[in-house]
């Protein structure tokens, strides 16, 4: 049945009625291949619906996965290059799902992935800023290379927020930290890196927000828990 897109956005969990209108008048409403505008009805069975380039969750039962993405993935659900992504590795899942921000071909680790829209749109969104733990192994300048990480605050002209940095495991010529960040820039904790005279060897993504990695083997994935999802609504 057809109905206005700010009453199936807000009905989805993707924002308020009001807000629907800006997103609709801002150009972030797309259906059928094409900017919606405002008064615009749809039918969430027919026709296709995405905000923000993602579809608009449907009444099908929401999955919620963590994925231990190995490097040599690429974070999308087809690549027209021919890599591999991780939609491949979860392929037995029973549901189309999404990922959930990003991690670059070489990068590897903790990837959430749903197909519950509603939540894709909360964790992305810029204001919440859900912290997200690495492990980064790397060479170059090491000494007191915590401490210059932590100290960083601009990305080729732009601010961004001092990360967290712990130093893990360090030997003459290689070290292991822990890095937290909030902002999640393109290839932000690499380019930081390079900014310290460091290269990075290995990027492991090992906890986001209250979600952890643990032990889960390298190419697998698992369900979360009721809890971890009530944790990631209440983010």
């Amino acid at each position: 049945m057809e109905e206005r897109l700010q009453k199936l956005l807000s009905a989805a969990g993707i924002c308020s009625r009001r807000a629907a209108e800006d997103y609709i008048m801002a150009g972030r409403v797309i259906v059928n291949g094409e900017k919606a505008e405002l008064g615009r009805r749809a039918d969430p069975e027919r026709d296709d619906i995405r905000v923000d380039g993602m579809p608009l969750p449907g009444r099908e039962e929401k999955v919620y996965i963590l994925l231990n993405k190995p490097r040599g993935y690429v974070t999308t659900l087809s690549d027209e290059k021919g890599r591999k992504t991780v939609a491949q590795l979860v392929a037995d899942c029973g549901a189309r799902v999404y990922p959930v921000g990003r991690l670059d071909l070489n990068s590897e680790g903790l990837l959430l992935m749903t197909n519950d829209g509603g939540l894709m749109q909360h964790l992305l969104h810029p204001s919440h800023q859900i912290s997200k733990t690495y492990h980064v192994f790397v060479y170059g300048d090491i000494d007191g290379a915590a401490e210059r990480l932590s100290a960083v605050t601009d990305l080729d002209g732009e601010a961004i927020r001092p990360a967290r940095v712990e130093m893990l495991r360090q030997t003459c010529e290689t070290a292991e930290l822990a890095v937290t960040i909030h902002e999640g820039k393109n290839r932000q904790i690499r380019r930081m890196c390079a900014q310290c005279g460091l290269t990075v060897k290995r990027l492991r993504r090992v906890r986001e927000h209250t979600l952890e990695l643990g032990d889960l083997p390298a190419g697998k994935w698992r369900q979360l828990t009721g809890r971890e999802i009530a944790d990631l609504k209440n983010a």
